[in-house]
């Protein structure tokens, strides 16, 4: 496991902690090797009871890597290979409760992830966006549906579409977070919830959100946009967005 994702069990709570602050905590894609085998081994694992998902640094995560994605992408590797696609597909079926705590930016899937978290504790400044509009994609994690379901459509189109950033207190307003607190609490709030649910009846809390979560829908889900994904990867557009990345400048998609 990479060191730049940091894991550790104690008192039956299982944190997963991106490790990568220089970068905002940028996930590649061995780093999303590294975050799916910590979820699906915590999945089997009977001393897990909880997963507390939070991040080194000021920043909960950046996103994708681009440059690593852009090289993936450009490889013409189909988007189901990734290993993104397999922390999604463990986030979907994932039955132990998930908490998470948010710091700073949390841009692309480090806003998506958190409508996968049963408890999501926020700074009052953190920064939420998910602007796949802006490379040309579309949203991942069965946000399209999760998203909208959880803030309604405008909000949630206005995320997507103009990659509208919403603050931590907007976020908790919306329904995104139990709580937008001072940064510096944050930590310490989402590793008291964590302990309180694995002090709870596992069984009792893996049946609730059997009832509250369809997996199976929302892996299927999962799967449609995973396929436009793929599809717009290998879109004119993308590869504009791509270049332009590369080179430093604004895509231009009058052209395309």
């Amino acid at each position: 496991m990479t060191d730049l994702v940091l894991t550790s069990l104690e008192d039956g709570v299982l944190t997963i902690a991106l490790n990568r602050p220089d970068k905002k905590n940028a996930i590649t894609d061995a780093m999303y090797a590294s975050m799916a085998d910590a979820l699906c081994e915590g999945a089997v694992d009977p001393d897990v009871r909880v997963v507390l998902l939070r991040a080194e640094g000021e920043s909960f995560s950046a996103g994708n890597d681009i440059g690593d994605f852009a090289m993936i992408a450009m490889s013409g590797r189909p988007a189901e290979e990734m290993a993104v696609f397999r922390v999604l597909k463990a986030l979907a079926h994932f039955e132990k409760p998930v908490v998470a705590s948010v710091k700073g930016v949390a841009v692309g899937i480090g806003t998506t992830a958190l409508l996968h978290c049963d408890l999501v504790y926020m700074a009052e400044d953190a920064r939420l966006s998910a602007p796949f509009v802006n490379l040309a994609l579309v949203p991942e994690a069965a946000s399209s549906i999760l998203l909208p379901a959880r803030i309604g459509h405008v909000r949630a189109y206005e995320m997507f579409a103009l990659g509208r950033a919403v603050d931590g207190v907007t976020a908790a307003a919306w329904g995104l977070a139990n709580a937008a607190l001072p940064a510096e609490v944050v930590d310490q709030a989402a590793t008291d919830a964590a302990k309180a649910l694995a002090a709870r009846p596992a069984g009792a809390l893996a049946a609730t959100k059997r009832l509250m979560r369809d997996g199976a829908a929302i892996w299927a889900h999962m799967q449609v946009e995973s396929r436009v994904f793929g599809e717009r990867l290998m879109s004119a557009e993308a590869r504009e967005a791509f270049t332009a990345f590369a080179e430093r400048r604004a895509p231009d998609f009058s052209k395309v």
